[in-house]
């Protein structure tokens, strides 16, 4: 939306500068987007008089000028035909930049002779096309700036255009009148209301109109009069300057007075040639295939249901989008028909969009016009070319009705400080909103016809708030919820997770974040899969279930990663898995995956493949992270996605199990693509038992001054027994002094026989408050001995 300072004074009287006036246009929400100010550019020009013109000795075309400036006499040296003593010049001194040639002027010599600078034509200052010769002023004091001069006798020249941004919701601001209205309510001046008389019609209008029934809903109101005897010749200077100004081509005074109240009022109209039409006016919807020669030398062909305007000849308008060449006016025209209409905007909009057709007519009626202007608006343009073009006016014919608009809301004074922040007294709010155009009664407003934005409550607040200036909120910090110290933000099962993506990420681990849906078939391979876990409407068949672990999708991250080169890997995500569809069924888990080998390959063999064991010493490392118990036990019996042999379940005690580690199945690593060794680990961390107290910082280490005493046992057990239970059966017989546990030897043959085999484990005992005396460590001795006999059935090796 472009307008002049001039064209805005015309509707608001005020003496704020040109920077308050922009400034205050972006901050109501009117941003704008560019000022174009004549007066920079020649801001540097001065007024100068020829005292003394003579031929130059070298050249005849040119002549010698003795001018008077504001900095004394200088000679500049001109070629222009009127140039000559006596008359008053622009003059550019040497550094003054001249647009029209892109020039700075600088002390030259011009066949022999120094030439202080230049006296301009219109053109060099990019004014008007005119270059036969130099500017001649009728009047003007000599050193006075050319753009004083301009102001007072040809302001258009110097008139500054302002280019605003609108959005889609503010309509009202598409007329120049609208925008001078939010300047007036912030206080930037006063808005000048006139009242619109009707004009009198001088005779019935020959001209009947009328709309069908099916297209009231798109057209609700139909309004128009003839004019005769009208004279269409060049507009006035004042009306080619405003259009110019915004980018308009001046075409005749009929067409420009049309253009001018669709920019100044936001009131798009339209003039027929009444000599070409045939019988009334019609509005309906075309049936399809019928074709317009438009105003803009295109022909188009309309779609059925779009309306059209149309005499007997046939179409003659595309409605609210563009006129018809057949009813064009031109020079000629005599009798015309103005037409000023209300139609529906979304019907507007998807017209325009399918005939292509971009018209400052579509662009406002699709956003929204006043409903109410328009036969007010038909009256000022009427008016207007009564007042420049002549004729005589009919009465005004109207098919339809103005439609009701009309609603209101409450004003609560106090939801401003609630939803914005601002502290406005009610007096302001109610003279804010009455400024704006809104009619108060009570607390209910009632909002103008010109603002089809305004839908509820918190829309008046929003207007109170921008015209009162969001620049005034200041910042204030929250207030305290509690007393004291403030309560920690994080969760405590948050801050262990935040635990165990730093630990796995201190690993060398790299986090990914798979999505939760995966196809059926890698579900199936984790224990999911099934109906309960099948989305109803899934986007498409690779994510059709939810996922019953995170395996899946590292292990899916580690296959696309193999087939571009990437074999050794380390991934971890931290993330929910679901064991059905309901929303308690689901849980957080903690996986991580390895791939590959520890690291590259270097001479001394330090890269080697990866095992259970690096997935057993990682799952340990972020359970202590986690502050799990560090006394657990190692059990078999996971799932059969893990390899049989190969794989442990971290647990304190038979039911309770904090997680699992070992290799992959080989048949899930080929149905997934994965080319092994693969290991991994996955955590519990909601099976983790909370610490029994809270404490701010981490808790005393605890050493111990008393010496440690280790005892060797060997026992003779099935060759079938694994060692992870004799182990455990150790470590249970007295929780309080053993420290640890672990297995040195194993012997297989020999005097053992057939069958059997020889475990041998260390055994650690720390004690806390005295050194342990030779007969308690025999009595846990036994106790030792009786545990894994119970466990195993393993005798003591002799």
């Amino acid at each position: 939306m472009k307008f002049t300072l001039s064209w805005l004074k015309d509707h608001l009287e005020t003496e704020a500068s040109l920077d308050e006036i922009t400034e205050a246009l972006t901050d109501l929400g009117l941003e704008v987007e560019e000022v174009f100010n004549p007066a920079d550019r020649l801001k540097d020009f001065t007024l100068g008089h020829v005292t003394h013109a003579e031929q130059h000795p070298d050249a005849d075309r040119l002549r010698v000028c003795k001018v008077a400036t504001g900095e004394g006499e200088l000679q500049i040296i001109c070629g222009a035909p009127n140039a000559r003593e006596g008359i008053t010049v622009v003059v550019a001194r040497p550094g003054v930049y001249v647009p029209g040639i892109d020039t700075t002027i600088g002390v030259g010599k011009i066949r022999g002779i120094e030439s202080h600078g230049m006296m301009c034509s219109e053109r060099e200052m990019e004014l008007s096309e005119e270059h036969d010769g130099i500017i001649e002023l009728p009047s003007g004091a000599v050193g006075d700036r050319f753009i004083d001069w301009l102001a007072e006798n040809d302001p258009a020249k110097v008139d500054p255009v302002i280019e605003i941004a609108i959005t889609p919701n503010r309509p009202d601001a598409l007329g120049v009148a609208g925008i001078a209205r939010d300047l007036a309510a912030r206080g930037l001046g006063r808005l000048k209301e006139r009242a619109i008389e009707p004009v009198p019609g001088e005779y019935p209008c020959p001209v009947s109109v009328s709309i069908d029934d099916d297209t009231l809903d798109g057209c609700r109101v139909f309004a128009g009069r003839l004019i005769r005897d009208v004279r269409n010749g060049p507009s006035p200077q004042w009306l080619q300057d405003l259009l110019r100004a915004i980018g308009l081509r001046p075409i005749s005074l009929l067409v420009d007075i049309t253009n001018y109240f669709t920019f100044d009022r936001n009131r798009p109209l339209h003039v027929f040639d009444a000599d070409k039409m045939q019988g009334g006016l019609r509005v309906h919807r075309a049936k399809g295939g019928e074709t317009i020669l438009a105003l803009d030398e295109k022909t188009y062909t309309l779609q059925p249901g779009m309306m059209v305007i149309s005499d007997q000849n046939g179409p003659e308008s595309i409605a609210g989008i563009m006129g018809g060449e057949h009813s064009g006016v031109t020079a000629e025209t005599r009798n015309v028909f103005v037409e000023s209409a209300f139609w529906d905007f979304v019907q507007i909009a998807h017209a325009g969009r399918a005939l292509k057709i971009n018209s400052d007519a579509r662009y406002r009626f699709e956003r929204g016009v006043d409903p109410e202007f328009t036969l007010p608006g038909l009256e000022l343009a009427t008016q207007m070319i009564l007042d420049l073009c002549g004729g005589e006016a009919s009465e005004v014919v109207v098919a339809g009705a103005v439609p009701d608009h009309s609603r209101a809301y409450r004003l609560n004074p106090a939801r401003v400080q609630s939803l914005v922040g601002m502290e406005i007294p009610e007096s302001d709010q109610r003279q804010t909103l009455t400024r704006l155009g809104f009619r108060l009664e009570g607390n209910m407003a009632h909002v103008p016809s010109w603002r089809p934005d305004v839908q509820g409550e918190a829309d008046l607040v929003e207007e109170v708030a921008r015209i009162a200036s969001l620049t005034r909120l200041e910042g204030k910090p929250l207030p305290r919820l509690t007393e004291g110290m403030p309560r920690p933000v994080m969760t405590p099962g948050q801050r262990r997770e935040q635990a165990a993506r730093r630990t796995c990420a201190a690993l060398g681990y790299n986090e990914c974040v798979s999505y939760s849906f995966i196809d059926q078939a890698s579900a199936a391979l984790f224990g999911g899969g099934d109906d309960a876990t099948m989305l109803e409407n899934p986007i498409s068949s690779e994510m059709s279930h939810m996922r019953p672990a995170l395996l899946p999708g590292l292990l899916q991250a580690a296959a696309r990663n193999q087939a571009r080169g990437f074999m050794d890997l380390a991934l971890f995500e931290i993330g929910p898995a679901f064991h059905g569809g309901e929303p308690q069924e689901e849980h957080v888990l903690v996986t991580g995956l390895l791939v590959g080998r520890t690291g590259p390959k270097d001479v001394h063999g330090a890269a080697r493949p990866v095992d259970l064991y690096d997935a057993k010493a990682d799952a340990e490392a972020v359970l202590a992270a986690r502050g799990a118990p560090a006394r657990v036990q190692i059990l078999r019996g996971a799932s059969d996605w893990w390899h049989p042999g190969r794989h442990g379940r971290i647990c304190l005690g038979p039911k309770k199990m904090l997680g699992v580690f070992g290799e992959l199945h080989p048949k899930v690593l080929r149905a997934l693509d994965v080319k092994g060794p693969a290991v991994a680990f996955t955590l519990w961390p909601e099976e983790i038992p909370a610490a029994r107290k809270a404490l701010a910082t981490r808790s005393a280490l605890e050493l111990r001054d008393l010496q440690a005493v280790e005892r060797d046992f060997a026992f003779v057990v099935d060759a079938d027994v694994e060692a992870l239970t004799l182990v455990n059966a150790a470590a249970g017989a007295d929780k309080a002094l053993i420290e640890d546990v672990r297995v040195f030897d194993e012997f297989i043959g020999g005097a053992l026989g057939e069958g059997k085999k020889s475990l041998a484990l260390t055994v650690r005992l720390q004690p806390a408050d005295k050194t342990l005396t030779d007969a308690e460590i025999e009595a846990i001795s036994g106790k030792i001995v009786d545990k894994v006999a119970k466990a195993t059935g393993g005798v003591l090796r002799g």
